[in-house]
């Protein structure tokens, strides 16, 4: 039987455009998104576009990832990060925006934009089948597809009034292409002290880099300026169940041994989280 169109995917087909052809639109047809060449994408039973096709991309959440992240979510700990991401777009769009989150994971982000522009509507895209399953029910203006961020993205140029990269590689001239000329891209990264007392306690995982902001900067400015930055850090009470889940969450997990989380004492029960916010503005 056919799957039907999800109403949020509908609302943004005209962003959409064939990741073979590149220049075509789609169209629903039977349970399927088809371009006028007739090449066919799946859209799943669980309501998101299947439009990533070819080899399979080397990152995104596997389904223990995905289900980590949501529990995780769910205890609001960085929902001041969500706060934060959606005043930065708020403050620089029109309420009747359209939102690309890259990225998007489960979609916690993408739904405290829509929450703040009643009139908007968002698309996300990310690589894991599983937190696209999330994502595509996370807001109901809120479409979802599977794409990976390092290829051209299948977007109309100058399709988004914003490109939303919370804790996501990034793709500097493709944000560039998808935004409008007055739109805004806002990162969300973690500085050095993001979750330090965490990683003190567990070598394995995976370290920030130093020279992060430097590489931010070198990778964005030929396409970028920076309009605002902020920096969100306070200190989080975390039981053990969140602790273990914002480990397996993050890219870690695959470091880590089950004998590095058994110690009951060995994870800390608050940690520092600390990131920077930046809106940035097409050159």
């Amino acid at each position: 039987m056919p799957v039907l169109l999800p109403p949020a995917l509908e609302l943004s087909l005209d962003l959409l455009r064939c990741p073979t052809c590149r220049a075509r639109r789609l169209h629903p047809d039977r349970g399927a998104l088809r371009c006028p060449a007739g090449h066919t994408f799946d859209i799943a039973r669980h309501g998101y576009a299947s439009l990533l096709t070819g080899t399979r991309a080397t990152s995104g959440d596997d389904a223990a990832m995905a289900q980590a992240r949501d529990r995780f979510l769910s205890t609001r700990t960085y929902a001041r990060i969500r706060k934060t991401a959606a005043r930065l777009v708020a403050d620089a769009v029109p309420e009747q925006a359209t939102v690309v989150d890259v990225g998007c994971g489960t979609g916690y982000y993408l739904a405290g934009v829509l929450d703040q522009l009643p009139g908007a509507r968002g698309l996300g895209l990310d690589t894991s089948v599983r937190a696209l399953r999330s994502a595509a029910r996370a807001h109901e203006r809120a479409a979802a597809a599977s794409w990976d961020v390092f290829r051209p993205f299948p977007l109309a140029d100058g399709a988004s009034d914003v490109v939303l990269d919370v804790f996501a590689p990034r793709n500097p001239a493709e944000f560039h292409r998808v935004l409008r000329p007055t739109g805004r891209l806002i990162v969300v990264r973690p500085t050095g002290r993001h979750l330090a007392e965490l990683r003190g306690r567990l070598p394995a995982m995976v370290a920030i880099d130093p020279a992060k902001e430097q590489r931010l900067h070198r990778a964005l400015n030929p396409f970028f300026e920076a309009a605002v930055t902020e920096r969100v850090e306070y200190s989080a009470t975390l039981a053990r169940p969140d602790a273990l889940d914002l480990v397996a969450m993050t890219p870690s997990a695959h470091h880590l041994s089950r004998a590095d989380l058994n110690d009951e004492g060995f994870l800390p029960d608050q940690v520092t989280v600390s990131v920077l916010a930046t809106a940035y503005q097409p050159r």
